[in-house]
């Protein structure tokens, strides 16, 4: 696995695939939280919830155009076929993928860090909330391994790295809000709504958001993941 793992992140690095995805990300999140109208230093208090609710957006561009390449550019090759002879199970090369993105988009998030110390050093009076913020990067981090997952799911369906990036960004964005979207339509008011909603991912983020690491929605997390890792698993086999 690890094999694989530092041979896609050195493939990711090479190029300016990383460099790009990582300054995109923290030119977007900083932008939002200090410059554009509506930022923290408008509104005067010391508060990250604007980060943390623009992020998942970012992201949904942003991890579909890493993880695009991953097999699809592999089939197209015909390097597949050259992996397999290798002494590498299926499941020690998908988790290698799957571990170099993620490790491209936590790096990116590395960076943010530094968003809470600074509201810290200039609050005038008592600070962030440290527990919701905590419980934010941990959701944050979670989101950002169902999105890999999804992400590297769409590349294993198609030799098209521009198909793989259109259907990882609208599965995610489906996964993300549109359950919540759903169960707002008045039909389901008062029945099924909260059921639809508990299957989007944005619920399980939010609740993270709280500062409350609740098992239900650490389980939901993996659950997704362990979904479409298991797709792709299945997908690599037909080939």
């Amino acid at each position: 696995m690890w094999p694989v793992c530092k041979k896609e992140l050195r493939q990711y690095f090479s190029s300016l695939t990383g460099y790009i995805a990582i300054i995109f990300f923290l030119v977007i999140s900083g932008a939002v939280l200090f410059i554009l109208p509506g930022n923290i230093l408008d509104f005067g208090y010391a508060t990250l919830d604007k980060f943390f609710q623009t992020a998942p957006w970012i992201l949904l561009v942003l991890i579909p155009a890493v993880t695009m390449r991953s097999f699809a550019d592999e089939f197209k090759t015909g390097t597949f076929e050259i992996l397999q002879t290798m002494p590498l199970t299926r499941w020690q090369l998908l988790s290698g993928k799957y571990f170099a993105a993620l490790l491209v988009v936590l790096i990116a998030l590395i960076p943010t860090l530094v968003y809470p110390y600074s509201l810290q050093q200039l609050a005038a009076t008592g600070g962030i909330d440290t527990g919701g913020t905590t419980g934010s990067y941990v959701g944050l981090v979670l989101l950002s391994a169902c999105f890999v997952a999804i992400g590297i799911c769409c590349s294993s369906l198609t030799t098209n790295a521009v198909v793989a990036f259109i259907a990882a960004a609208f599965l995610c964005v489906v996964v993300y809000g549109a359950f919540s979207a759903i169960s707002r339509i008045p039909a389901f008011e008062g029945g099924i709504d909260y059921y639809l909603e508990m299957l989007g991912i944005d619920f399980h983020y939010r609740s993270l958001s709280r500062g409350v690491i609740d098992t239900r929605d650490v389980i939901y997390f993996i659950s997704v993941i362990g979904l479409f890792l298991a797709i792709t698993q299945r997908n690599l086999i037909r080939r």
